[in-house]
């Protein structure tokens, strides 16, 4: 499947989740089996390439297309999730989104130090989120070597607060 075919099975919703925003849906990659394998075939082309040890992905779309990456590459798969969510001993970051603010948080044994990280997600937008993520993985002690998206709006400059590890995303808008 081409990345023209790709682009064109991710839906633009006007006015969501408010006013002024377009938002970019992709539950019509994931409802065509053909596109959705292509995406995870992708991400996991650059995680193998990044040689990382461990695939964090982000609360929630990260956790769709994460954890088929880890798993195609017969790798471990740690969940980034917001703050109550996970029920070990944590770390956490507050972190700056789109919309407003969050904490992430990652179980504190969740990395051993030294492991080499890819994040994964849907979105790279404003970076605030994935720069979270990033500072949690360090924070216990990974080395993030990647992060990694779907699609990354460009306009939004987020690729500049990601500046530690090498970016990768599927479709840029």
């Amino acid at each position: 499947m081409s990345i023209t075919s790709l682009r064109s099975k991710v839906r633009d919703v006007a006015d969501f989740p408010k006013k002024g925003i377009l938002f970019k849906d992709i539950t019509p990659v994931l409802r065509d089996p053909a596109a959705f394998r292509e995406v995870i075939a992708l991400l996991a082309k650059a995680v193998k390439k990044s040689k990382a040890d461990l695939v964090a992905g982000i609360e929630s779309r990260g956790f769709l297309f994460g954890a088929p990456v880890a798993t195609k590459l017969g790798i471990g798969f740690v969940p980034i999730r917001k703050k109550g969510k996970l029920p070990w001993r944590t770390k956490r970051v507050r972190c700056t989104l789109e919309y407003g603010q969050d904490v992430l948080e990652i179980h504190a044994d969740a990395v051993k130090r030294g492991q080499k990280v890819a994040i994964v997600d849907d979105l790279l937008a404003t970076g605030g989120t994935a720069q979270a993520a990033a500072k949690l993985v360090r924070l216990i002690g990974g080395k993030v070597v990647l992060q990694a998206f779907v699609i990354e709006l460009g306009f939004l400059n987020g690729r500049k607060k990601l500046a530690k590890c090498d970016v990768s995303s599927v479709l840029k808008f």
